[in-house]
């Protein structure tokens, strides 16, 4: 679409929301959540194009109407248009309820619907239609308001499409402050309205406003002589009747993944690659000892603006090193936290030393003194983690230290397993804000190294890595006999893989309070929020950046 072009659907919301305007039809971002669900549902049949032929074609009836004006600079998709000869009225679906006029309690369209209306009216008439009537049905109370295009609704709709093209020709707008209308607004976790205006010093506390959508499945494939393919609207998951007699199948609806993670020799099928990606689902496809070496992005609209920015502050002199001081501190603070709430006798001398290495980050001149003191951290942090692992596992670990390649014991094969799902995690949440895993601040950029997801995870490691690993071994979950020595080093079996991802998932779904905005989220709501307030930060709406911390 033309970028001159803007959809008279989102120019409406103008009238809402300049920022809202602006995610939507400059940065192209747009998010569902549960009532943009049961919205896209209510047009279910409606957005489906008439082929201009049978009952429809008699009756006068077009639905989905694509029209375009390149003077005005406009194009719309209208629900359905009622035409009869050279007369056209616009009819749209609304998913709730009519707004109450204030002095008669009447029902009336929304100022925002009258504006769509006025648009898609004025459209019809540049194509040679008389339009009279405009009309808005609102499902929740299964109502059909109608009233007339006026020069007012005219003259309305082309102010609005006018003050949206000014907002669109600037930066982006600052989000609404402590406005009600922001609760439950799907764009909210992209917007950040609170959350800005609190760093701003605009507003206090943000309010726990994130719409109240639950979240889909993560699938984790990684059985041996597994097929994904696809049968209708879902994933068709079945055995080899080789290694399974039985055929076992199982069935999961497109709608109610999130993510695909395919670890192994897995195939999934060109079908099922398409069908998840129209439906917005990354794939991504792991070794067996869980490196990412690909990743299937659906092409979604993203933000070209903040990845310009990201870019700039990544050359910047000064960024790089504040963006890492942060992730670096936050780090080596929940390390202190995990050990002092793990350890069985926390050792007094690595407790203290965390702590030094942590303010010592927070005034690192440079990325190289950043990076020494977090290995310092690191050494500290792990010369004591075997102790907290019950059982033969940790003395395992104690005598072979943090080692990856190959990892030589239980404990390090589990750590490095949830490292690489950590960071896969991270990328994906970096490709919902907008952002590009490959430019990172505290790493180096290399190819085939996603540094920003890196950098996002830093401080997530100790909470969600760690602590599953712990949690695992020490809940008899994992044991030696999950785990095969091979040339390549200890590795999980696939019953050990099972278990490691049954705590893994419980883990992600757990909720954690944000220590600054006070509200709660499940760890993997959690990881994309951090990466939209990096976001915002890139654009310059943070002062200052924040990274979580437990206590």
């Amino acid at each position: 679409m033309d970028e001159r072009l803007w959809p008279a659907r989102n120019v409406a919301e103008f009238a809402y929301c300049p920022r809202l305007f602006y995610l939507m039809e400059v940065e192209g971002l747009h998010e569902h959540n549960a009532e943009t669900l049961k919205g896209l549902a209510v047009h279910a049949r409606v957005d489906k194009p008439s082929l201009q032929s049978g009952n429809e074609a008699d009756e006068g009836t077009s639905r989905s109407l694509t029209l375009t004006s390149k003077e005005l600079g406009l194009t719309a998709t209208l629900d359905m248009a009622i035409v009869h000869g050279q007369t056209a009225s616009p009819l749209e679906y609304r998913k709730g309820a009519p707004a109450r006029n204030s002095g008669t309690g009447e029902p009336e369209p929304w100022p925002v619907d009258r504006v769509q209306l006025g648009l898609q009216a004025i459209l019809l008439v540049e194509n040679g239609f008389r339009v009279e009537k405009l009309s808005a049905y609102y499902a929740e109370t299964r109502q059909k308001l109608e009233f007339d295009f006026t020069e007012t609704v005219r003259s309305d709709a082309m102010e609005t499409l006018t003050r949206a093209r000014q907002a669109a020709a600037g930066p982006r707008p600052l989000p609404l402050v402590n406005d009600r209308r922001c609760v439950g607004c799907s764009m909210q976790p992209v917007c950040l309205p609170d959350e800005v205006n609190h760093q701003l010093g605009l507003q206090p506390r943000p309010r726990k406003v994130w719409p109240p959508l639950d979240d889909g499945i993560q699938v984790i494939a990684q059985t041996r002589a597994l097929k994904i393919g696809v049968r209708g609207e879902a994933l068709h998951i079945t055995l080899d009747q080789r290694t399974d007699p039985a055929g076992q199948k199982t069935t999961i609806p497109i709608a109610a993944i999130d993510t695909l993670s395919v670890l192994g020799p897995v195939q999934v099928t060109t079908q099922a690659i398409h069908a998840l990606c129209q439906a917005g689902v990354p794939v991504a496809f792991l070794s067996s000892l869980g490196r990412l070496v690909g990743f299937v992005d659906p092409m979604n609209a993203v933000s070209a603006r903040v990845k310009a920015a990201q870019v700039r502050a990544i050359d910047h002199p000064d960024k790089p090193l504040q963006l890492a001081r942060k992730v670096v501190a936050s780090k080596i603070a929940n390390q202190r936290t995990l050990l002092n709430r793990n350890h069985p006798a926390p050792p007094g001398r690595v407790i203290d030393g965390l702590s030094s290495c942590q303010q010592a980050a927070e005034r690192s001149a440079s990325i190289p003194e950043l990076m020494g003191h977090e290995g310092q951290a690191a050494a500290l942090y792990f010369g004591s983690f075997g102790e907290m692992v019950k059982g033969e596992c940790g003395p395992q670990f104690s005598a072979n230290g943090r080692a990856r390649r190959p990892p030589p014991d239980p404990v390090n094969s589990a750590l490095s397993l949830a490292y690489s799902i950590l960071a896969n995690e991270c990328v994906g949440a970096l490709r919902t804000a907008g952002l590009e895993p490959a430019l990172g601040a505290l790493h180096s950029t290399l190819p085939g190294r996603p540094a920003m997801a890196l950098d996002l995870m830093e401080p997530f490691r100790p909470l969600i890595a760690d602590s599953v690993v712990l949690t695992a071994f020490n809940r008899g979950e994992l044991a030696p006999g999950h785990f095969l020595k091979t040339a390549a080093g200890c590795q999980l079996t696939d019953h050990g893989r099972k278990a490691f991802f049954n705590a893994y998932s419980r883990r992600m779904d757990a909720t954690v309070t944000h220590p600054e905005f006070g509200y709660r989220l499940s760890y993997r709501r959690m990881i994309i929020l951090h990466a939209r307030m990096v976001a915002s930060w890139f654009l310059g709406e943070f002062g200052e950046l924040s990274f979580i911390t437990t206590r």
